[in-house]
């Protein structure tokens, strides 16, 4: 059993930071692989950056005492469930998520990054958990709201290529 090593805030923050990064990144790599895709995959990375501009707003406002942990975790769930996610469990945060295009086509890429998506969706439904109201929680769930219409988008380009 993995045992919960308590993150706050600031630490949630720099690997939502990262993940954005890497999804900016991966989205500009792809949009060089698939002219057809082109513009899609570079509306989502600036989407990506946006994101990632809320993040380090969130975090440069953080106090010395919202850097504690907020939320009333008594088995740790969500400290654990942060810590598989950040590990390489289920992706690793400090990977080039550009790699995973190598030999890809678009069908197989956009399958990726649907992955992808629902991977960070994921990551920051437990991210919420653990941020105050104050420190932005309304700006962590309208990101997962956007990363969800990034799964339609990306959906919808699946759906038109079959």
């Amino acid at each position: 059993m993995i045992m919960p090593m308590p993150f706050n805030a600031d630490e949630i923050f720099e690997m939502a930071q990262q993940i954005e990064r890497n999804g900016g990144k991966f989205y500009r790599t792809a949009a060089k692989k698939i002219s057809a895709l082109k513009e899609t995959f570079l509306g989502l990375a600036n989407m990506e950056d946006e994101h990632l501009k809320t993040f380090t707003d969130m975090r440069s406002k953080l106090t010395e005492a919202e850097k504690e942990p907020l939320v009333f975790d008594p088995d740790g769930q969500a400290q654990m469930y942060l810590r598989i996610m950040a590990s390489d469990h289920v992706f690793d945060v400090k990977a080039n998520p550009a790699k995973l295009l190598t030999g890809k086509k678009a069908k197989d890429i956009l399958r990726i990054a649907i992955g992808l998506e629902k991977d960070s969706i994921v990551f920051y439904s437990a991210l919420k958990e653990s941020v105050s109201r104050k420190a932005g929680k309304d700006k962590v769930e309208a990101i997962i709201a956007e990363e969800m219409s990034h799964i339609v988008i990306l959906g919808d380009k699946l759906a038109s290529l079959k």
